[in-house]
């Protein structure tokens, strides 16, 4: 028997790190292993630039208007499929009544996803408006009436098993093979040290918790550079800088321009819902990895083993200093942080813990 399986995800494939390092990277292996499986996205790709570009209002508004007509239709094929995959909501406005009407009306077995702590919310200046269009607390509902809930941390799957006793722990993970592959994008050996972050334009906001420990570093090092890629430029007051448009076909040679990578956070409920994703990419390109003591990141680094925790801005410079000084000792952070990958984060580690999924 073919079992089929309906992806109902907010953002287009190949384009959103969440999806792309969650599930997408498994459907070779989800045909392979004989599942058919069909894709739905709530924006697609020309819908997705707009969406997020400054002003547009009414196009916007049309954009939603087009999302919620698809899924709509979309529910009268939902029969068809043994299994409903949602990646953290049907629709990203309103309560989850499409959702209640796969799991309740349809009977359909559904299988929520989620990667972050998407029962809050990181915006400090939200207004009473936008949260109560956000609707967040559906969260709750849609684990409650899920057949198996997958949870990217303990943290997320702490608070999923207060409504479904079904949680699994499937962690982002690494294609370590075919793309963060070390020997496959040898990287350019210069005089330059770089410390490097990557991530979207959401995340930006965290390179200001240090920004004045990154500052002092390449004042103090001639020969240091602060790279970040991302898909917008950062408002950092560092000299040298370097910003690197993100492009998925030049995703791991920019990577790999890295001498250390970084992932600043601040300590709070949700970005205890982070899942480390930053860390586990340069740890499988033998990037040695700096991180505040925050979340998953406890959970994926030991201190001076497989990289540095830090919750100060004195930690912060010791750990960097530590790793610019000593070239040694950021090959043997990068080689233990890989082999860590490789055995618990990725795609060959977990392959099997995924298609559990759908027994």
């Amino acid at each position: 028997m073919r079992y089929k399986i309906l992806f109902l995800v907010p953002y287009p494939l190949k384009q959103a790190p969440s999806q792309r390092f969650r599930f997408e990277q498994y459907f070779e292996n989800l045909a392979h292993h004989g599942f058919e499986f069909t894709v739905q996205s709530f924006l697609d790709s020309h819908n997705n630039k707009l969406f997020y570009q400054p002003g547009n209002s009414a196009k916007k508004l049309w954009i939603i208007f087009t999302g919620f007509v698809g899924r709509i239709l979309i529910l009268f094929r939902v029969p068809a499929f043994d299994y409903i995959f949602i990646h953290r909501e049907v629709t990203p406005l309103g309560p989850p009544v499409f959702e209640w009407v796969i799991a309740r009306v349809l009977r359909a077995r559904i299988i929520y996803d989620f990667d972050d702590a998407i029962w809050l919310t990181d915006r400090k200046a939200e207004t009473g408006m936008l949260s109560l269009l956000k609707w967040r607390n559906k969260v709750a509902s849609i684990c409650r009436w899920s057949y198996k809930v997958s949870c990217g941390n303990s943290y997320l799957g702490n608070y999923a098993r207060q409504y479904n006793r079904s949680v699994i722990f499937n962690p982002s993970t690494i294609d370590t093979r075919h793309a963060h592959n070390p020997g496959m994008h040898p990287a350019e050996k210069t005089n330059t040290i770089r410390i490097g972050w990557t991530g979207s334009h959401s995340t930006l906001k965290y390179l200001k918790e240090i920004e004045p420990v990154i500052g002092k570093l390449t004042t103090e090092y001639p020969n240091l550079e602060f790279m970040v890629i991302a898909d917008r430029a950062p408002d950092l007051k560092i000299d040298k800088l370097k910003f690197v448009p993100w492009r998925a076909a030049t995703e791991i040679a920019d990577l790999m321009q890295f001498d250390i990578g970084i992932m600043p956070l601040p300590n709070d409920e949700w970005t205890k819902g982070k899942c480390g994703f930053k860390l586990l990419q340069y740890m499988a390109l033998e990037i040695p990895a700096v991180a505040s003591s925050v979340g998953a990141n406890l959970e994926i680094i030991t201190q001076d083993e497989t990289g540095y925790l830090c919750a100060t801005p004195e930690e912060w410079y010791i750990a960097l200093k530590k790793l610019i000084d000593n070239s040694d000792l950021r090959l043997q952070l990068g080689k233990r942080g890989r082999k860590l990958v490789e055995a618990r984060y990725s795609v060959v580690s977990n392959t099997s813990n995924f298609l559990a999924l759908f027994e």
